[in-house]
């Protein structure tokens, strides 16, 4: 083989390579936290509706906070109403219910319980992972006759 066709496979072979990563470049990418959340009026009990949210997969959480939405759109500082924290590895969790204890999380101040959501009022819920990764979900919680 000549200098010249060896030196054109390594230039095609190399340009392929490329090819293939650019037209897999998804794969290598970080996915988005997506966040839903679901009502039970079946579980209600004392005028409060229980609000479950469901994640797209597995996530160790490290910052789990409620706030008024309102609130958050003027102030990134808003006070919340339901705030966990770790500071060490919380449980791979892809669903967990509003004031409920995640394993291996704690309230931000010890001893605070979550205040009770007011329906009408839409909230902001706002994760951050181990790894880093945020994400934000609005919600309005409803009456507890609807």
């Amino acid at each position: 083989m000549s200098k010249s066709k060896f030196i054109a496979s390594i230039v095609l072979i190399l340009g392929l390579g490329g090819f293939s990563l650019y037209l897999n470049r998804d794969r290598f990418k970080q996915q988005t936290i997506q966040i839903s959340h679901r009502i039970n009026p079946s579980r209600a009990r004392g005028g409060s509706m229980p609000i479950t949210f469901v994640l797209n997969g597995y996530h160790r959480l490290k910052s789990v906070r409620v706030v008024d939405a309102a609130a958050y759109a003027t102030n990134k500082y808003a006070l919340p109403v339901w705030r966990l924290v770790t500071e060490s590895n919380s449980a791979p969790v892809s669903t967990f219910d509003y004031g409920n204890r995640i394993r291996g999380m704690h309230p931000e101040t010890k001893g605070l319980q979550p205040e009770p959501l007011r329906a009408g009022v839409t909230y902001c819920l706002l994760l951050e992972t181990a790894r880093g990764q945020k994400a934000e979900h609005n919600f309005v919680m409803a009456a507890s006759g609807q």
